[in-house]
């Protein structure tokens, strides 16, 4: 990183150890014309992204130790329009999947909408508003496994219905994850959506809440999803629209999300506001869990027990003063002295 200190979204050694020699074979697949090999380092490239995408600063308020606008924007804009940012993290989310026991492609997802407010320099003819939700903007939708892993994003008008977004969600499912034979959706997807899977051979199944049950319960196969959009409001960039197309957006939903599985398969931790640095997750041990769980268990006791002596003199101590201030003459109780409806008080 030239010798500059890191900030808390840069990368690590172990972490770059992931994804840089797949940044680095792209490279080398894609050489420039006139030979020129770059300026700055793929790794300050991605550094200077993911920056971006978790403080949701602008293009030109890029700190002066990152690369400028120029070199981070167009590798931006040359990885979103070749696929390069879902390449990547299609391959991380196959490691995690592995990692948890799973096989590399999902058999299912869960689909859902979020409606995100633009900017006021966002133009009207991409954006819209949001009939249900009364919000002004664009609609982001996803469509995740089991572990909440992102499958496919979609970002529209805010005034498209949950039926068109479902439709191409379920299309770009099949296009990338072919594997995929079932999908949980809530009420806001209707029967053109179910029409559409059965055309695309997967099920589509309607997971209504409860009713009946007050305060917030998960709703069973769908809290997965809910969970991956609250994750990504962490990344400040997708917290508002202020891209012009719809299509930044979706490849800032793949960096954010490949920032999470980075973190993940590493054993890291973002920095949180109660942090002053990042934090390894490091799994206890059987012995520490022991020790823990045989305290736990164990009766509270004092650590230095007072003498049997001191107690007695504490016991009667007290005792005798509350005899003398119950029985003394001044503190005995008032008369009770009548109401003016003749009642007592």
């Amino acid at each position: 990183m030239n010798g500059r200190a890191a900030y808390p979204s840069d990368l690590t050694d172990d972490q770059w150890a992931v994804v840089g020699p797949f940044l680095q074979a792209w490279k080398d697949r894609h050489p420039s014309v006139s030979g020129h090999q770059g300026r700055y380092e793929l790794r300050e490239i991605v550094n200077a992204i993911f920056y971006q995408n978790r403080t949701g600063c602008q293009w030109a308020y890029l700190p002066h130790d990152l690369p400028p606008k120029s070199a981070t924007y167009y590798y931006f804009a040359l990885w979103r329009d070749d696929g390069t940012d879902q390449v990547i993290h299609d391959l991380l989310r196959c490691q995690a999947r592995e990692r948890a026991g799973r096989r590399e492609d999902p058999t299912a997802v869960a689909l859902d909408t979020q409606s995100i407010r633009a900017a006021n320099h966002v133009p009207a003819a991409t954006t819209g508003k949001d009939a249900a939700k009364k919000v002004p903007g664009r609609k982001r939708g996803l469509a995740v496994d089991a572990l909440g892993l992102i499958i496919a994003v979609v970002v529209t008008a805010a005034s498209v219905t949950d039926n068109t977004i479902g439709v191409k969600l379920l299309d770009n499912v099949v296009a990338h994850t072919p594997t995929v034979t079932k999908a949980w959706v809530d009420a806001g997807f209707k029967d053109d959506v179910q029409i559409h899977g059965a055309i695309r051979n997967i099920d589509v199944e309607q997971v209504l809440r409860s009713d009946t049950t007050a305060g917030f319960v998960p709703v069973k196969r769908r809290w997965v999803v809910e969970q991956t959009h609250g994750t990504l409001m962490l990344h400040r960039r997708l917290v508002r629209e202020y891209e012009r197309t719809p299509a930044p957006p979706v490849s800032r939903t793949w960096w954010a999300s490949t920032a999470n599985l980075i973190r993940r398969l590493t054993g890291t931790a973002t920095t949180s506001w109660r942090d002053t640095e990042p934090a390894a997750v490091t799994p206890p041990s059987l012995l520490t869990l022991l020790t823990e769980r045989e305290t736990a268990r164990r009766p509270h006791r004092r650590t230095a027990p007072r003498p049997i002596a001191t107690l007695n003199e504490q016991l009667t101590t007290a005792g005798d003063r509350s005899h003398r201030t119950r029985h003394h003459p001044q503190n005995a109780p008032e008369p009770r002295r009548p109401t003016r409806r003749g009642t007592t008080r």
